[in-house]
């Protein structure tokens, strides 16, 4: 039901999620759909958890083959981060929009990017002197920017190369011991 979903939101927008829709697509009556998610909400927030499942298992791919020095790692992370909102298309920011001033999309999307920070914490360790706390605080930081980088790249402000290239420098400077 989650691919139907996401079909749904591609073809159709956020807007035309409902747990009634999703049943008639999908092919399985409303009671269906119901027991199994609950309410509207729930469904978006199955989906925004399947989508950073997917982006952090390829996320994790990437970097889980060879070894790398400070700039290649650098560079593999960013493209990697970035990537993940061009496989995503517009699905994620529809699903965000659609979960606006939900009170579990709030924890939900912290949930996500505790759960970056702590991969890029993990990735980046070796090359840093910094404390855990600092890194981990510095990493907060990185995962914003590369978030910011991502919209921004989604909405045409910036090309992917540039986008990537620009958060690279970014998480190749935050790693640094320098105050």
């Amino acid at each position: 039901m989650l691919d139907t979903a996401l079909q749904i939101i591609r073809e159709e927008g956020g807007d035309r999620l409902t747990l009634g829709h999703l049943a008639i697509r999908a092919g399985v009556s409303k009671p269906v759909a119901y027991e199994h998610f609950g309410t509207r909400s729930a469904l978006l927030i199955a989906l925004y958890k399947a989508l950073d499942l997917r982006q952090t298992n390829a996320l994790k791919q990437a970097l889980s083959a060879g070894e790398r020095n400070l700039a290649e790692t650098a560079d593999l992370l960013a493209a990697a981060y970035i990537n993940c909102a061009v496989d995503t298309g517009g699905e994620w920011h529809a699903i965000g929009a659609a979960l606006a001033g939900s009170e579990e999309k709030g924890a939900v999307l912290q949930e996500l990017l505790d759960g970056y920070v702590q991969l890029f914490a993990s990735v980046l360790v070796p090359f840093s002197e910094l404390s855990p706390a600092e890194l981990a605080r510095r990493c907060v930081g990185l995962v914003g920017a590369g978030e910011a980088l991502s919209a921004a790249m989604v909405q045409g402000t910036y090309t992917e190369s540039d986008a990537a290239n620009t958060f690279a420098a970014l998480i190749r400077g935050g790693v640094s011991a320098a105050r």
